[in-house]
C-alpha cells in the first residue's frame, strides 16, 4: 500500500503533477503486462504519452509576462 503524503496548501506544484503522471503511466504499463524494460522505454519516449496524461506546461513569454491576449487586429 502506498504511503499517504500530506500536500501543502492542497495543491501540487507543476513538477509534482508531472511526476505523478509519470508514475501513473508506469504503473498502468506494468499492470497491463509490459516488462520493466519496455515500460521504462515507453516512459522515456515522450511521443508515447497520451495527450491528457501530463499537465500542459505554461508557456512563458518574456514580452507578455502578464499572459494578456494579443490583439492581432490592432497595429
Amino acid at each position: 500500500m502506498a504511503r499517504k503524503v500530506k500536500v501543502q496548501d492542497d495543491y501540487y506544484t507543476p513538477l509534482e503533477s508531472y511526476c505523478i503522471g509519470l508514475n501513473t503511466y508506469y504503473t498502468a504499463l506494468r499492470k497491463a503486462g509490459f516488462s520493466t524494460d519496455i515500460a521504462m522505454a515507453m516512459i522515456m519516449d515522450k511521443a508515447s504519452y497520451p495527450d491528457w496524461l501530463l499537465p500542459t506546461p505554461v508557456d512563458f513569454d518574456p514580452d507578455n509576462p502578464n499572459f494578456t491576449p494579443y490583439e492581432d487586429d490592432e497595429d
